[in-house]
């Protein structure tokens, strides 16, 4: 992964961490079956890491172009209270989502991965992009996931988020001592 200088530094600030979903939480395919029903991969390791965000008091919302039933069960498996569909200029549903919660830029992290996430990724104070995003997404953002979006990029940016805050080794002690598994969505 790559991530600038100061990367570690903003990681430690952050509370909430917004995520784009086309791109982000799936791969960017859109499928459709025989009947017009559309499906979206999402990636079972992206949803563990998004409930440890949450065991570690972290935040998530979602702000998303499109609008999706697929997307608005996933968000409610994961415990995702807030998601903002059919935003193609995310700007409004940011400062709403700010203002609901009573956080700064500085503590919020946005993942994005194209040209529709860069007026989000130039106010919050840690813009991150999947491996596959365009190259100007890649260049706004404090670091770049090594994975493509929908296969890992989430998890890799929740654990150096929870690495930076010094949480990431709690949240694994859990595991390794067995600790109930209630309520872990995947």
């Amino acid at each position: 992964m790559e991530f600038q200088e100061d990367a570690l530094e903003r990681a430690k600030r952050v509370k909430l961490i917004i995520f784009d979903v086309d791109g982000v939480l799936t791969d960017g395919g859109i499928y459709i079956g025989a009947d017009g029903e559309l499906f979206k991969p999402f990636f079972c390791r992206d949803g563990l890491g998004i409930t440890l965000a949450h065991r570690a008091a972290l935040k998530t919302a979602i702000i998303t172009g499109r609008q999706s039933e697929h997307l608005r069960y996933r968000a409610k498996e994961l415990h995702i209270t807030e998601v903002y569909q059919g935003n193609l200029d995310k700007r409004e549903a940011y400062r709403d989502l700010k203002a609901k919660l009573g956080l700064a830029d500085e503590e919020i992290a946005y993942f994005g991965d194209d040209l529709v996430d860069l007026p989000i990724m130039g106010q919050v104070g840690f813009p991150a992009a999947v491996g596959d995003a365009v190259q100007e997404v890649r260049e706004a953002a404090v670091l770049q996931s090594d994975y493509p979006g929908g296969h890992g990029a989430v998890r890799q940016l929740i654990e150096f988020i929870l690495k930076a805050q010094g949480k990431w080794q709690g949240l694994v002690a859990g595991f390794q001592a067995k600790t109930s598994m209630d309520g872990l969505a995947q």
